[in-house]
């Protein structure tokens, strides 16, 4: 059972964390969003999701996204978060606000035609070029670009990094800091086509230390499970 009060403030406290890192790395409150892993947590509790304040949840399967839906509906927003497969996007993108992991062509494909009209999705970039993750490698990433911009329905609305895993934050930095700059730098070139204004990095973890480095949304969800406040 989720204590929605215990959560709220939690969350609270996560929020002013995040927003003193935005402000050091130069940019204002608010600047990063909160997604809540929602794996950790039953489609059952849903409402006290809704109750604790929570706005965005962030979904790794299609059947837990329609579970969490058919109890609480339209009062959270949610973001598919895991590796999605071409056999389930028809189902996915009408429940979604985004999708953060579109790691190749013929997924931007199969979401071209079966899109009802300009979905923004992110790339997942594998940024450290791990061969057990999913995801365009850096130097790929321009000609990915190039090779789905013929799919109107098609909007790369930014980028998604998933760093390796590491004992210390800090060692997280490099890699988002290098993701930033792809985006920097990609940008002006699909100005009017692509907006590429959102980086989805960090996790509950290395979330402060995405923060300073550029991300707009984070991933919380396994520090809300130690400290028991969810399940």
């Amino acid at each position: 059972m989720i204590d929605s009060d215990r959560l709220r403030s939690a969350l609270e406290e996560e929020r002013e964390r995040l927003d003193a890192a935005a402000e050091r790395g130069g940019r204002p409150a608010g600047a990063v969003e909160i997604v809540l892993a929602a794996k950790y947590v039953p489609p059952s509790d849903a409402g006290a999701l809704v109750a604790a304040g929570v706005r965005v949840v962030g979904e790794n399967r299609l059947q837990d996204l329609e579970a969490r839906r058919a109890v609480v509906g339209d009062d959270l927003t949610y973001d598919f978060i895991g590796h999605l497969q071409r056999r389930k996007v028809r189902s996915v993108l009408p429940l979604v606000r985004l999708v953060h992991t579109l790691d190749g062509e013929r997924l931007a494909e199969e979401i071209q035609a079966r899109a009802s009209g300009p979905t923004r999705l992110l790339i997942e970039v594998n940024v450290a070029g791990e061969e057990t993750k999913c995801g365009i490698v850096p130097r790929s990433l321009e000609a990915f670009i190039d090779g789905v911009s013929h799919l109107d329905r098609v909007v790369v609305g930014g980028l998604m990094a998933l760093p390796p895993a590491v004992t210390d934050p800090e060692h997280s930095r490099p890699h988002f800091a290098a993701v930033r700059e792809l985006a920097e730098r990609l940008r002006p070139r699909w100005a009017g086509r692509h907006d590429l204004r959102d980086l989805s990095m960090g996790t509950s973890q290395d979330a402060v230390i995405a923060a300073e480095e550029g991300a707009t949304l984070v991933r919380i969800g396994r520090s809300l499970v130690d400290r028991g406040l969810v399940s």
